[in-house]
C-alpha cells in the first residue's frame, strides 16, 4: 500500500511547478508505461494492478523490487487525473536540460507557443512517425511533461528528444535551413525531399510570429483547395512532414 505522503506527492505532479521543483513527471496508460519500460527510460517507479504487473513481469525485471508498486483500482483513481484511470502509471525523472544546437544533416521540428497539451502530444507523435529525433519547443509552449501531453504522445516521448530553446536564438545560431509554415509562403509541393532543416510550426490561433517568419530561410504553405481559413497546428505539421520528408 502507498502511504498518504506518497499519494500526495504523485498527485502534486499534476502541477507544473511541482514537476519543475522535483524534476519528475508521471506517465499514465497501459501502453505508454509499457513503451517507456521497453525504451529504457528513467522510470523510478511503476504503480499498477496485479494483473498488469503479472502480464509485464519481464519488463519490470530491470527495476528494483521496491520500485514496483502493486495498487488496486481505488488507489489508481486517487493518483490519476483521468475520469477513468488506466491500469498502470509510472514515475520518471526528467532528462537533463540540453541547450546545444541540432547537428547538421538532421531534420528537427521546432514549435512556437503551442498551447494545447493534446496538440503538443500529437506533434511529438508526428515527429516520431517521421523519424524526427529532436523536437524544440519555445519557452512559452505548454509544458511537455503535462500528464495530458504525455498521454497524447502514446509512448513517442520515449523516442523523441524534446528540449526547450528560444526559437529566434535557434534560427540565429543554427546553420540549418529553416522552413516557416505560413498561409502565404511557397507551395510545399515544389520542394524536394529535405535532408536537413528546421520545420517551424506556430501557435494554434496566431501561427508563427512575424519575427520568426522573417528569420526563416524559407516560407512554406500547404496549398488550399477549399474554403477553410486555417489548419490545426498538428494537422499542418503532419501534412508538411509527409510531403517534405518522404
Amino acid at each position: 500500500m502507498l502511504s498518504k505522503a506518497q499519494i500526495k506527492y504523485i498527485q502534486s505532479l499534476q502541477h507544473k511547478k511541482n514537476r519543475q521543483k522535483s524534476s519528475q513527471y508521471i506517465a499514465e496508460g497501459d501502453k505508454i508505461v509499457q513503451e517507456l519500460l521497453q525504451a529504457g527510460m528513467p522510470v523510478k517507479a511503476v504503480y499498477a494492478t496485479s494483473a498488469w504487473l503479472l502480464q509485464h513481469s519481464q519488463l519490470l525485471d530491470r527495476l528494483p523490487a521496491d520500485a514496483v508498486k502493486e495498487v488496486d483500482n481505488a488507489v489508481l483513481k486517487q493518483l490519476s487525473a483521468l475520469t477513468t484511470p488506466n491500469n498502470a502509471m509510472a514515475l520518471l525523472d526528467m532528462p537533463p536540460a540540453d541547450s546545444g544546437l541540432p547537428p547538421e544533416g538532421t531534420v528537427v521540428l521546432a514549435l512556437e507557443a503551442i498551447q494545447d497539451p493534446g496538440n503538443m502530444g500529437t506533434l511529438i507523435r508526428i515527429a516520431d512517425w517521421f523519424g524526427i529525433r529532436q523536437l524544440i519547443v519555445s519557452p512559452d509552449c505548454v509544458d511537455v511533461y503535462n500528464p495530458k501531453t504525455i498521454q497524447a504522445t502514446m509512448g513517442s516521448i520515449a523516442r523523441v528528444q524534446v528540449k526547450e530553446m528560444d526559437i529566434r536564438k535557434l534560427l540565429e545560431e543554427s546553420k540549418l535551413p529553416s522552413y516557416a509554415a505560413t498561409l502565404h509562403g511557397e507551395d510545399i509541393t515544389r520542394f524536394s525531399t529535405l535532408r536537413e532543416g528546421i520545420i517551424l510550426i506556430g501557435n494554434e490561433g496566431r501561427g508563427l510570429t512575424e519575427e520568426t517568419i522573417a528569420q526563416a530561410t524559407h516560407r512554406i504553405t500547404i496549398p488550399r483547395l477549399g474554403g477553410a481559413e486555417s489548419l490545426n497546428a498538428a494537422v499542418a505539421a503532419g501534412i508538411i512532414c509527409g510531403r517534405l520528408l518522404i
